[in-house]
């Protein structure tokens, strides 16, 4: 998919501005849609800073239009991504606007992280143009782009979303079914869920939880999935450690009281200084940074060997 596209982007936070640099930088005229103006005064000046950070062509930034009229933003659009509150009701209203405004054929979809796509897409006259695009956080270094279908979305459209990402430069999968969380986020929180009733248990501190992660397994999993590691070790062995591990593992269905009493106390983690850790401003922003040099090593490594 070389030919550029005409990309709406709905809101100008965090994500939406990621996005719509990933598209503008790969060829494409962007149109970015925010409720408030403010975000929208900001728009250019957080891209061009994105840009100069990644030691990219700032001239990127004349493909990203600020649009403050909804119709105006989507009139034309090929692809138009939602990047909103994550409200199912927000979401479903917005989208029902937005159809009222594009083409027939105008791929709609969502950027939620959990809720299902098919309560976000109900009620919508062409859903079989509607799907999710799941990207993470930040956008502009992390290559995954979960694309999900819903019962209505046909493979035409997801094969073109797929394919769209691709060319902008991401690692588009799909998720065959429509599940809460998808793929990623399923397996993340999985992973979250055993962490917080470790503390919780009194087996460990949650310094030491994230020592273990990032001192161990962490290590490998840029280039190790779960699953080649099960192959890697074997089958037979994964099977004998699961028989002694799984029974003892938390099976809790709802937020364990200890990330309830955090939420309670008002410890909301580092927008107030104290959730699991303590955070001062300062290791705050040294974590951000070395979180930000480790991505971009990281996504040049993957351009090298590209």
């Amino acid at each position: 998919m070389n030919e550029s596209k005409h990309i709406a982007v709905i809101g100008a936070g965090m994500m939406g501005q990621a996005i719509a640099q990933v598209f503008a930088t790969a060829g494409h005229e962007v149109s970015v849609f925010n409720h408030h103006p403010a975000k929208l005064q900001t728009l250019h000046a957080r891209i061009r800073q994105s840009l100069r950070d990644m030691a990219e062509d700032e001239t990127v930034i004349e493909r990203v239009h600020a649009c403050n009229v909804l119709s105006t933003a989507v009139a034309n659009a090929d692809f138009v991504v939602e990047t909103v509150a994550e409200d199912l009701q927000i979401k479903r209203e917005l989208f029902r606007d937005i159809e009222a405004f594009v083409r027939p054929n105008t791929v709609l979809a969502s950027n939620t992280s959990v809720i299902p796509i098919t309560q976000i897409m109900q009620g919508l006259i062409h859903p079989e143009r509607a799907l999710g695009t799941h990207w993470w956080n930040p956008a502009h270094l992390i290559p995954l782009v979960e694309v999900i279908g819903t019962e209505w979305t046909t493979p035409e459209c997801i094969s073109w979303t797929m394919a769209l990402h691709k060319s902008a430069g991401k690692t588009p999968v799909h998720a065959r079914k429509d599940v809460p969380g998808f793929i990623a986020n399923r397996l993340q929180h999985a992973l979250w869920r055993e962490a917080i009733a470790l503390v919780q248990n009194g087996i460990c501190d949650a310094e030491t939880v994230d020592i273990c992660v990032k001192s161990s397994f962490g290590r490998r999993l840029a280039v190790l999935g779960p699953l080649e590691n099960a192959d890697l070790v074997g089958t037979d062995l994964t099977t004998a450690i699961h028989q002694t591990v799984l029974a003892d593992l938390d099976q809790s269905t709802g937020p364990q009281p200890y990330l309830l009493d955090l939420v309670a106390s008002g410890h909301l983690g580092m927008k107030t200084g104290q959730g699991f850790r303590s955070w001062t401003p300062e290791q705050q922003a040294a974590l951000k940074a070395r979180l930000v040099e480790h991505l971009k090593h990281s996504l040049e490594n993957d351009h090298d060997v590209d």
